[in-house]
This record gives structure tokens, C-alpha cells and sequence, in this order.
């Protein structure tokens, strides 16, 4: 499904919807550019399964976790060159926790994705500075 917003705040709405829909064990993958909104979404995610707390990017951190319902696990894989270093910090055993976990820059580690991996990407709309097209897809509509 296609989906467009106007601004930060309809991102994380967009986010909220689509984290009420989560199971645990699921995997949100995202795809999108510097400054596209996947962490103003992962906020509405964090909203969406009850997790409370500031929910920022994890770029020095790899991952930041948040409590709630349902915990999130909240990855950037910016700075990694291979799935070979998710393995290392234990991504296995974050799949196997019974949270959500949110990946950023996913497409650096493609190959680790599991089936039934919900992909979001985020893409700057020519309509407006802060206009974008969100594509989900794996089978989850808003």
C-alpha cells in the first residue's frame, strides 16, 4: 500500500497504525535516504505497541530497546558493511525475544532479513518539503 504524509507528525501517526497491527517477532525493515522520516515513523511504531519513553535513532548504538506491550528493538545499520556484523551483536537472539524489532538502512543487510519481513519505505514527495510517499509492503495494510 501507498500512503502519503505532509509532515513529521503524520509520519509517526502512520507509524502508530501500523505498530498496532504488530505481532511479537515481527521485523520492520526500512528503506529510505538521510532525513526521509524512518525515525519520526519508528516513533509512531513505538506508540503503535505501547512502548513509552524518547525514542531516538540508534546511529552510535547499532540498537536501543524500549519497553512496553510489546518491546521494541530499534536498529540503525548505517555504519555496518555486512549482515556478518548484525550477526555479531546477536541479531539472532533479538528475533527470538518476542519483540518488534525495526531495522534502519535495511538494505545493508538485506540478506538478514527473515520471511514476512514488513518493508517501509519512505521517499520525498515533489509536493512539499516535508511531503512523503510511504510504500509498505509484506502484507500489512493501514
Amino acid at each position: 500500500m501507498v500512503y502519503r504524509t505532509d509532515s513529521a507528525e503524520q509520519t509517526e501517526a502512520l507509524g502508530q497504525k501500523l505498530g498496532a497491527t504488530l505481532t511479537p517477532g515481527s521485523v520492520v525493515a526500512f528503506r529510505g535516504g538521510l532525513g526521509m522520516g524512518k525515525t519520526a515513523f519508528t516513533r509512531g511504531l513505538a506508540r503503535g505497541l505501547g512502548c513509552m519513553g524518547r525514542v531516538t535513532s540508534p546511529t552510535f548504538t547499532i540498537v536501543n530497546e524500549y519497553r512496553g506491550k510489546i518491546p521494541l528493538f530499534h536498529f540503525d545499520m548505517y555504519r555496518l558493511s555486512s549482515s556478518d556484523a548484525l550477526f555479531d551483536i546477536g541479531w539472532e537472539d533479538y528475533l527470538d525475544r518476542g519483540g518488534v524489532c525495526a531495522v534502519e538502512w535495511s538494505e545493508n543487510v538485506a540478506d538478514a532479513m527473515p520471511a514476512g519481513t514488513v518493508y517501509v519505505t519512505i521517499e520525498r514527495s515533489a509536493e512539499g518539503e516535508n511531503a512523503r510517499v510511504i510504500t509498505v509492503t509484506g502484507g500489512k495494510s493501514l
